[in-house]
């Protein structure tokens, strides 16, 4: 007998919003996406009829409410994840929510609980997980080819800096940027950050200044298992979209470059030239994208645990918020002071 398809609903049509609504309707099969809501409706109406979306709403709840939504993507501002987290929960939807799950880990908190609560599956959208060749470092490093992890280095730069309405909700360069970096380095690393310490700067662009932002800064992760981790990340690299990774061990390192459009070298008397680095993350990480959706789809359909859960987006919450504590008041700052307060036993639902 034929399964019946995977029936999602779509919670915000923007840039991400779109790219999951094409995966799932044009390359992974068995999934139907039956209902789209964003509170602009040209967009709306301009992305339901691109993907044959027959079904509207501008308001999140109508849509929550229809028998034929069985998962939901959130594609949303961050800080309508939490309501719709919730509301989703309550309706016994799937839920797959881009990161981060809030900016406050209260929230955070209380949303992984509702789900646990509630008994549906919950997946954060750390996409760089899926990328494959971060999957190639992860492989490597856990079937021991490196020996024991003594140094992990991440660089992270963006191509440009984002719109000022943009910096000024995101919840600031390490919970928007940086918060990538930090999920990198638990899963690369397999040991969990006891102690951070970063310095932060605006030598990019003074609007980050104007915001209380940063858009430069160099972070240092103590792990439990005595290894390091240093992450540089900028918001404008002027060559292009700079993510590199490498893990340095008592046996050997192995390490990951960037991808690029194609992979030509030209010699003439000037220099060695070659292609750039892609220009964005949307090229850069298209197929992690999809990856990262199959997986999601794997797990609601054969009920088995998401690969990224609520206590990952927790943790690489709680690393994001001692960074930025850090760089304030230039000290290093252990994960105990950010969990003083929130009860750390966080659901993974």
């Amino acid at each position: 007998m034929q399964r019946s398809r995977l029936r999602f609903g779509v919670l915000g049509a923007g840039r991400i919003g779109k790219i999951h609504i094409e995966n799932l309707v044009q390359r992974i099969p068995g999934v139907e996406v039956v209902a789209l809501s964003d509170v602009a409706p040209a967009a709306l109406e301009t992305v339901a009829a691109t993907y044959g979306i027959s079904q509207t709403f501008t308001d999140y709840r109508e849509l929550l409410d229809l028998p034929a939504v069985d998962a939901v993507a959130i594609c949303s501002p961050t800080n309508l994840h939490y309501p719709m987290i919730v509301d989703a929960a309550a309706r016994g939807k799937a839920i797959f929510c881009e990161k981060p799950i809030d900016l406050s880990l209260e929230k955070v908190q209380a949303a992984n609980q509702e789900v646990s609560r509630r008994g549906v599956p919950m997946m954060v959208g750390f996409n760089r997980r899926f990328d494959a060749n971060f999957l190639k470092v992860r492989e490597i490093v856990a079937s021991g080819q490196v020996g024991r992890p003594h140094m992990l280095r991440i660089t992270s730069r963006d191509p440009g800096p984002p719109p000022e309405a943009y910096i000024r909700a995101s919840g600031g360069l390490f919970l928007d940027m940086t918060i990538h970096d930090f999920d990198m380095a638990r899963y690369l690393m397999g040991s969990e950050v006891t102690e951070v310490y970063t310095r932060a700067a605006v030598l990019v662009d003074p609007v980050f200044e104007r915001a209380g932002d940063w858009d430069t800064a160099i972070t240092t992760l103590t792990f439990a298992n005595g290894a390091f981790a240093s992450i540089d990340n900028s918001r404008q690299a002027v060559y292009g979209y700079d993510q590199r990774v490498e893990m340095f061990g008592s046996e050997g390192m192995v390490a990951v470059a960037n991808n690029t459009a194609d992979s030509h070298i030209m010699a003439d008397r000037d220099g060695i030239h070659t292609a750039l680095p892609l220009n964005f993350f949307l090229e850069r990480y298209a197929d992690s994208y999809l990856r990262e959706m199959r997986a999601f789809v794997d797990a609601v359909e054969h009920r088995t645990a998401v690969p990224v859960g609520g206590e990952d987006g927790f943790k690489a919450a709680v690393i994001a918020m001692a960074a930025a504590k850090s760089a304030r008041e230039n000290r290093p700052v252990k994960l105990t002071e950010i969990l003083e307060g929130v009860t750390t036993g966080c659901p993974t639902s």
